[in-house]
């Protein structure tokens, strides 16, 4: 019953526009009915003997067709709370009870006169009920497509069970008028034969079934299901022409042949919703085994993860201990070479002893950084009302030292409480007022503004904002690029490290970083922090 599963919501025969090929594929289906109905009208009226076993078989055969198509267009309402598909569904059982009370009651089948208090009159009109029944249904089906509730039932249960109740008690109600009540009915049997009033009953079912026809030719957008519903009634139509119209009576050719085009319009829309039924399995089987296999993939996944993880604990503790040690002892001989012969070396001598003193401290800080980078990926978060404030004053007395005795000018705004994970947002602001610290060194006085701001969405935007050497937007691109550095290292120090950890320290907390600055002009970074409500100092 599903075709799609590409669009958030499935379609369904009663949703999916009837395209090109389903078009032709119908109108060979009714070319082909046309064909076979002209070809047997002018035998119509040819009469053949009576075989009474082919009304069970027949109708026992519409009775499963129907309660199946039924079924299935329930299941569609469950699912689609479409008030057409519920009348549609309840048209397709209000025909499979009418065919059980219509093979009950036909004479010469269980007994002479027919079951239910029959008469020979009861069968006919059974039969004319029915088959005004359907049409009415379909043309209110056609009319309640376009009007269906804003809100629909969330009850589907109740809605099928009281549509079962409704049907039942119209077939029981038909049924006891067509049999108790059949002498204040006109007469349209004469024993096998029709009466002239017939004539006129059938014309006035043959006219509905045609104005089901049309209205249902000028729904717009037409879906499969409309589609071939217009298949049915077009095979309803050569049904009452060849049982009804043309023909005599019982056992003629036309009688015969009416009741097997009967059959073949019931077929036609259950054909199409079992074979959308098994597309929909089909895909289904699909669908699971495509998520099968995605949960295995994204297991063995977190199993490459896992191996990956724990070398890259075994990695950083390599890294940490065995690289450090080296590193520490090469820093500690080199001092222990400018305290004990500092003086017996020349100026060149000292020069590259203080090459090797520095080069190892900036390879002991590189190993440091590199080393909260990785582990800021695999640290959880730890989140904590800040008040953020409070927490870069700390951090501007705690940088006290890098300022070489300058005089920085700092303005911090009154930027209130965040949801944030302490240590981690430290880390960040620590870094940018560093960073802030480091590229107003030639600027005399420095500033330095930390501030925020507030958008409509109630989102804030924090800055660190200097007006130190700045940088060209050009090259922004690369701003927080691990090694990637804006100045020359002889010009600024640094491992071109910070940035990315601020980047990703304001990512995990579900924020972004961006910056503004031109050269000499100073640089401003903003940042946020998770989206959502913030309070206020």
């Amino acid at each position: 019953m599903v075709r799609e599963f590409t669009d958030e919501r499935p379609v369904f025969l009663s949703t999916l526009p009837a395209g090109r090929g389903t078009n032709r594929l119908a109108l060979a289906v009714v070319l082909v009915s046309v064909a076979i109905f002209l070809a047997l009208a002018p035998f119509a009226k040819v009469q053949l003997a009576p075989v009474f076993a082919f009304i069970p078989i027949y109708e026992a055969a519409l009775v499963i067709n129907d309660l199946i198509t039924a079924v299935l267009l329930l299941g569609q309402f469950t699912l689609l709370r479409s008030r057409s598909l519920l009348a549609l569904a309840g048209g397709y059982l209000f025909t499979a009870f009418m065919t059980v009370a219509h093979a009950l009651t036909f004479p010469g089948l269980f007994s002479p006169t027919g079951l239910l208090g029959a008469g020979p009159q009861s069968t006919a009109w059974l039969y004319e009920f029915w088959h005004v029944g359907f049409p009415l249904i379909v043309i209110a089906y056609a009319l309640l497509g376009g009007r269906e509730p804003s809100r629909p039932s969330s009850r589907p249960g109740l809605a099928i069970v009281s549509t079962v109740v409704a049907v039942l008690g119209v077939v029981c109600g038909l049924t006891l008028l067509a049999t108790a009540g059949q002498n204040a009915l006109p007469a349209i049997m004469r024993g096998n034969q029709y009466t002239p009033v017939l004539i006129f009953v059938v014309s006035s079912i043959w006219g509905l079934s045609l104005l089901a026809l049309l209205v249902l030719w000028r729904r717009r957008p037409r879906s499969v299901l409309d589609l071939w519903l217009m298949v049915v009634m077009c095979a309803w139509l050569f049904d009452i022409g060849l049982a009804a119209v043309l023909n005599q009576g019982r056992f003629d050719v036309g009688w015969y042949a009416g009741r097997i085009y009967g059959l073949l319009a019931a077929s036609f829309v259950l054909m199409v919703l079992l074979l959308e039924n098994s597309k929909l399995y089909a895909r289904l089987v699909e669908a699971y085994e495509g998520e099968r296999r995605e949960r295995q993939l994204v297991q063995e996944r977190t199993t490459e993860l896992v191996t990956a993880n724990k070398e890259l604990d075994a990695f950083s503790y390599s890294v940490s201990h065995d690289l450090r040690a080296p590193l520490r002892a090469m820093g500690g001989f080199a001092r222990m070479l400018e305290a004990d012969y500092g003086e017996r070396l020349d100026e060149e001598g000292r020069r590259l002893l203080g090459v090797v003193i520095g080069s190892a401290s900036r390879m002991g800080q590189l190993i440091d950084d590199l080393l909260a980078f990785s582990r800021l990926g695999r640290q959880p978060l730890k989140t904590q009302p800040v008040k953020v404030d409070d927490l870069v004053h700390q951090i501007i007395e705690e940088q006290q030292a890098d300022r070489e005795g300058r005089r920085i000018d700092f303005s911090v705004g009154k930027l209130g409480m965040a949801e944030a994970d302490l240590a981690l947002l430290k880390q960040a602001l620590a870094n940018l007022l560093g960073n802030a610290i480091k590229f107003t060194r030639h600027r005399h006085p420095a500033v330095i503004e930390v501030g925020c701001r507030q958008e409509e969405s109630n989102r804030r935007i924090y800055y660190v904002k200097d007006n130190g050497a700045g940088f060209d937007m050009h090259h922004a691109r690369k701003l927080f690029g691990v090694f990637e550095r804006l100045h020359r290292s002889d010009e600024y120090e640094g491992t071109g490290v910070g940035l990315a950890i601020v980047q990703r320290i304001i990512e995990r907390h579900g924020g972004r970083i961006w910056a503004e600055a031109m050269p000499d002009q100073g640089a401003t970074f903003y940042f946020t922090l998770t989206p959502g409500p913030q309070t206020a100092s």
